[in-house]
C-alpha cells in the first residue's frame, strides 16, 4: 500500500514523500513536488510490484549477466575451492552464451533455449554431454543467480527456478566381480607406480573417494587404533573409517619408508607438497587387467556392494561411506539379504498357523 506524507520546507515549499509497503517486499520511497505525481507513482509502483515487474525497471536493467558472472567468479568462487575450477568453466560458458543480456532479459525461455543447445551441440569441451552434466551447468548458474537475489539485490527471483532439469538415468551399480578384483590387484601390484596398489586396496577397504585418499596425511592415520580420519570429504565433514586387515598392514609397511619431507601418504615424486596423480597408472592397470566400463569411483560402489552382500544394513553402509541419507545407499538394497523376511514369516505363521 502507498502512503503519502506531505512535507513543508522552511521556505514554505511543499513536497510529497511516497512510501510503498507490501508484505514480503522491501519498502520503496520517492519524493515529488506535486501530489498528483506522487499518487501516480505510488499506484504504478505498487502495481508493478504486485505483478512482479518492479525489478525489471530497476537493478535487473542496470546489470548484465556478464557482470553478474564476473562478480561471482571474483568474489564468491574463492569461497568454494573444491568446485572452483569446475564452476569457473561452467559459468564462463554461460557468459559466452548470454552475457550480453541485461538480467531483466534473462528469462526462463532464453535459459531453456540455451539448455537445449547445450544438449544438442555440447559445451565445446566435449561433443556429447550427459543429462547429469547439463544439470550441473544449470546448477552452476543457479548458484550465481541465488547470490544475486539474496545478497546483491540485483534480481527479485532466480529465473532458473522455472527451467526444468533433464531427467537423469538411475545411477548404475558397477562393482568388481571376484575374478575382476583379483586381476585388478595383480595389475596394480605389477604397476611401476609405488602407491597404486595401496591406494586401490584402501579404496576397496574403506569406500573412501579418490581425493579423500590422495590427500591423506600421516596425522590422519592412527595405526594403533586402526582408523583413518578423512578430512577432504565431499560434504566438508570429517569422517573416521576403520583401518583393518590387509589395508592396515600396507599402511604399516608404507610408514616405514615414508618420505621425511612430506606429511602426505601419497606425495607426488615431482612435488612432495602435492598428492600424486594416478590417472595414467590407473588406466594402464585396467587395460592390463582387461577390465572395461570401470571408473575409480566404482571402487566405492564395490565396497558398498560387498558390504551389502555380506549382511551389512543400509544404515551401516551409509555410515561407512559417509552418506547423510539412506536414499543414497538404496542402490545396494537389492544385494542384501531381505532383513524383513524372518519377521514376515513369523507374522504369517502367527496369523495363519
Amino acid at each position: 500500500m502507498a502512503y503519502i506524507e506531505k512535507r513543508v520546507s522552511k521556505d514554505g515549499a511543499a513536497s510529497y514523500r511516497v512510501q510503498v509497503r507490501l508484505k514480503g517486499h522491501r519498502q520503496i520511497s520517492n519524493t515529488f513536488p506535486r501530489l498528483t505525481d506522487a499518487r501516480k507513482w505510488g499506484q504504478s509502483t505498487e502495481a508493478a510490484i504486485r505483478e512482479r515487474r518492479y525489478f525489471k525497471t530497476t537493478e535487473s536493467t542496470k546489470h548484465t549477466l556478464a557482470e553478474l558472472i564476473d562478480r561471482f567468479i571474483r568474489y564468491e568462487l574463492p569461497k568454494l575451492p573444491k568446485v572452483q575450477r569446475m564452476l569457473n568453466q561452467q559459468l564462463t560458458w554461460w557468459r559466452a552464451q548470454l552475457g550480453h543480456l541485461a538480467l531483466a532479459d534473462v528469462t526462463p525461455v532464453e535459459l531453456s533455449a540455451v539448455r537445449d543447445r547445450l544438449v544438442a551441440n555440447g559445451s565445446g569441451f566435449r561433443e556429447t554431454i550427459a543429462p547429469a552434466t547439463v544439470n550441473r551447468y544449470l546448477a552452476a548458474l543457479s548458484i550465481a543467480f541465488s547470490t544475486a537475489v539474496t545478497e546483491w539485490g540485483w534480481l527479485e527471483d532466480n529465473p532458473l527456478r522455472k527451467v526444468k532439469k533433464l531427467k537423469e538415468p538411475t545411477e548404475r551399480v558397477r562393482y568388481l566381480t571376484d575374478d575382476e578384483r583379483a586381476r585388478l590387484l595383480d595389475a596394480c601390484t605389477a604397476s611401476p607406480n609405488r602407491y597404486l596398489y595401496t591406494i586401490v586396496v584402501l579404496a576397496l577397504s574403506t569406500g573412501a573417494r579418490k581425493m579423500e585418499l590422495l590427500t591423506l596425511r600421516w596425522r590422519d592415520v592412527d595405526v594403533n587404533a586402526g582408523r583413518i580420519v578423512l578430512n577432504a570429504t565431499k560434504n566438508n565433514e570429517r569422517r573416521s573409517v576403520p583401518l583393518t586387515g590387509h589395508a592396515l598392514q600396507l599402511i604399516r609397511q608404507l610408514r616405514k619408508v615414508r618420505l621425511t619431507d612430506s606429511d602426505l601418504l601419497f606425495p607426488s615424486p615431482r612435488n612432495t607438497s602435492r598428492p600424486i596423480v594416478i590417472e595414467d597408472p590407473w588406466k594402464k592397470a585396467l587395460r592390463r587387467a582387461d577390465i572395461h566400463d570401470f571408473r575409480f569411483h566404482d571402487l566405492r560402489h564395490s565396497t558398498a556392494s560387498y558390504l551389502a552382500m555380506n549382511g551389512a544394513s543400509l544404515i551401516e553402509i551409509a555410515a561407512t561411506l559417509g552418506h547423510k541419507t539412506l536414499a543414497m545407499v538404496k542402490l545396494y538394497a537389492h544385494l542384501s539379504e531381505d532383513p524383513t523376511r524372518d519377521e514376515v514369516n513369523n507374522m504369517t505363521r502367527a496369523i495363519f498357523g
